[in-house]
């Protein structure tokens, strides 16, 4: 059985879910593939920076995601404490503010805005297994036992892509990646839950503290390999256990979901495009989740491939792909160097002592930083 669509799209997380809505309120027909059935969770560090909070205002979706204002970021090791708040963008296009919000919820709205949108069909519950491609150029996806044609081939899905590798534009992985932890606790009686993300930096490890409604918070751990032996709810108790700080502020807090995990905390691509096709999001390839950017990232590349769809479908010409991949790298680049920097910095105790010392030596050159990681500063002036 075959069946064909404008734009055949696989994954329909942050990226995927976003172009769908896009292409389809644009008047392109779209086909939209996941493998889960929503609502399903995934392991992320549910915090949406600024930059991200601007593309969803722009999806019309602020108010269907829900979700915490979050103001700024707290850093707290090797006995320093920092902090700053989100600086205000200097185009004043996007807010000075992040949301928390559980993945649970937010791919959950975003999948039903797509199903909503006219021209999408969506397909939950059914895998991608295949490219179809003919003379050289990707023309469709093999999904739940039918191939679906169309003018544009998208992988958004995720991290260990099968649109990547059927395409072969699987990259090389890092020798000894970091790996990563999950869980969310309700906090004891009523709390005040603080309006930052709280990031607990340890020897050659980081646990992140992210507000979410209702008083719930998550709790993510980033390590480098090596002692995740045992049970991950002990694993994590026992990273926990390391920051007196983090453990006060869960003294009576109650886990309302199993541990997740996630290694390695890298993907790759050879390329982010291919004769017909274009990977989106993780799919894409990423560096590591250390600065939060990840949901950003997949609303803003989303939203920049949308604008390149009316001509590219209607010219049938891929030259333009690689102009929107080298846009894409462009719009990226500097939360990819900073997020490089400070990953090569986390794997070593004195260099992490350092960057926290100088943040709190330098408020503004903190702010600045944190304006990178928020999508809505520049890295170099």
């Amino acid at each position: 059985m075959s069946t064909s669509s404008d734009v055949v799209i696989a994954g329909g997380g942050p990226a995927g879910a976003a172009l769908a809505i896009l292409a389809g309120r644009a008047g392109f027909s779209v086909s939209l593939f996941d493998a889960a059935r929503f609502p399903r969770d995934k392991a992320c560090g549910e915090g949406l920076m600024p930059a991200g909070v601007g593309a969803l205002d722009r999806l019309g979706l602020r108010a269907a995601t829900g979700g915490v204002p979050i103001e700024g970021v707290r850093y707290r090791g090797f006995g320093v404490v920092a902090e700053t708040a989100f600086p205000a963008p200097r185009s004043g296009a996007d807010p000075a503010y992040g949301l928390g919000q559980r993945r649970l919820v937010f791919d959950l709205a975003l999948w039903q805005a797509a199903r909503a949108t006219p021209n999408v069909r969506v397909f939950e519950g059914t895998s991608v297994d295949g490219v179809l491609v003919r003379g050289g150029r990707a023309v469709g996806l093999h999904a739940g036992g039918q191939t679906v044609t169309g003018g544009l081939i998208v992988g958004a899905d995720g991290a260990r892509s099968v649109v990547r590798r059927a395409a072969g534009l699987e990259g090389s992985t890092e020798a000894h990646p970091r790996w990563g932890l999950r869980r969310h606790f309700r906090l004891a009686g009523e709390p005040a839950v603080p309006p930052f993300i709280e990031v607990f930096v340890g020897e050659r490890h980081e646990l992140y503290l992210t507000p979410l409604p209702a008083g719930e918070v998550m709790v993510a751990m980033l390590s480098e390999p090596g002692g995740d032996r045992g049970a991950p709810a002990d694993v994590l108790q026992a990273f926990i256990a390391r920051h007196p700080a983090l453990a006060e502020r869960l003294r009576g807090a109650e886990a309302v979901s199993a541990p997740r995990g996630r290694a390695p905390l890298s993907a790759v691509a050879r390329a982010g495009v291919a004769p017909g096709l274009v990977l989106l999001g993780d799919a894409a390839g990423f560096t590591d989740p250390l600065t939060g950017g990840g949901m950003a990232q997949a609303l803003l590349s989303a939203e920049l491939l949308a604008r390149y769809l009316p001509r590219a479908l209607a010219q049938r010409d891929d030259e333009w792909l690689w102009r929107f991949d080298r846009r894409r790298r462009a719009l990226l680049r500097d939360y990819v160097w900073l997020t490089r920097l400070l990953v090569q910095a986390a794997k070593s105790p004195r260099l992490s002592r350092a960057t926290l010392r100088g943040m709190r030596a330098f408020p503004g050159f903190m702010r600045h930083l944190v304006g990178v990681a928020a999508g809505t500063r520049p890295l170099v002036f």
